[in-house]
């Protein structure tokens, strides 16, 4: 005879687990203020010129050269994996068409040999980069709110709006661990930082539903003396094997990707990668120790008060 799993104590340990999201998020705002958040071309405007090139340069001369085509402060930054050289000029303002065209002629006139090969160009003007910026914090603002809107419809009957409103919390919980990989890992943040975002919102939040999904078929077929606290844990544990699962086959197939992306000097597809990776077991933690007992806080503090008003203490239930 197979014996049945014991079920994890997940909402009545719910204080550990809040306990370790608080933590994770103090560090993560330590580092923040300790190093600071650096934004991408694409969101702070200016100018990133990618090259590669074979040989070796003398990079003062090569300094020498390229202050003499441009009109802006630049910093250069130097690559060199195997037999591949590279470097990326960067610049706090854009530069015109004409003026990387200049540039370009300029470096294989000076080193005929070498190669030199435009990889990459990026130009954008400051005003232009924090538009950007600022539509991709609206897109994420809406789509929050979407989803707020969805989670209450769709689970009305078992209180969809506190429901919403606290895998709202779990999702915000999400964003700010991807955005703290920005930060350690000392990735700008850019368009990738966007979709990684938009991704997770909608992989915690699918988890998350999956439970909820499972709350509302056990409030209906168990016995209505089950607190709602019960009735969360044992839908947490009923759906533990799934979300274990999916998480683990989607960390996976990302870290493949992570990983081919390191040998291949991918560094795009790293700064997607990396941080997703991360929001993968952080939308899988917060779906299953985070939101349910949230909710059960929310759901059995409401109850509280409403029993503190009628002078009496009751069980709150589902």
């Amino acid at each position: 005879m197979s014996k049945e799993r014991r079920e994890l104590n997940i909402v009545g340990k719910k204080k550990i687990f809040f306990a370790v999201s608080i933590a994770i998020m103090a560090v993560g705002i330590l580092f923040n203020i300790i190093f600071g958040v650096e934004l991408d071309i694409s969101f702070k405007g200016g100018t990133l010129i990618q090259y590669s090139y074979e040989g070796n340069l003398d990079q003062n001369e090569l300094k020498n050269l390229i202050d003499s085509q441009v009109n802006n402060n630049f910093e250069l930054t130097f690559s060199s994996t195997g037999n591949k050289r590279g470097f990326d000029l960067t610049m706090t303002e854009a530069i015109s068409m004409e003026e990387q065209e200049a540039l370009d002629a300029a470096l294989l006139e000076k080193y005929p040999d070498s190669n030199f090969v435009n990889t990459k160009s990026t130009s954008l003007p400051p005003s232009m980069g924090q538009s950007f910026f600022a539509k991709c914090l609206v897109a994420i603002a809406l789509a929050s709110a979407f989803l707020l809107i969805y989670v209450a419809f769709r689970f009305r009957k078992i209180g969809g709006l506190s429901a919403g409103v606290m895998s709202l919390v779990a999702l915000l919980h999400d964003v700010l661990v991807a955005y703290f990989v920005f930060v350690i890992f000392r990735i700008p943040l850019d368009d990738n930082f966007v979709a990684v975002v938009l991704s997770i919102l909608g992989y915690s939040l699918n988890a998350t539903i999956v439970i909820y999904d499972r709350v509302r078929e056990n409030r209906r077929i168990m016995s209505s003396d089950m607190s709602i606290g019960e009735i969360v844990n044992k839908s947490i544990n009923q759906s533990m094997t799934r979300s274990v699962n999916t998480s683990l086959c989607t960390f996976i197939a990302i870290a493949v990707v992570a990983i081919l992306a390191l040998a291949n000097n991918l560094s795009s597809i790293v700064s997607f990668a990396l941080p997703m990776m991360v929001g993968v077991v952080s939308g899988f933690y917060s779906s299953t120790f985070i939101a349910g007992p949230l909710w059960v806080v929310w759901k059995e503090r409401k109850g509280a008060n409403k029993a503190d008003k009628n002078g009496k203490i009751k069980k709150v239930k589902a």
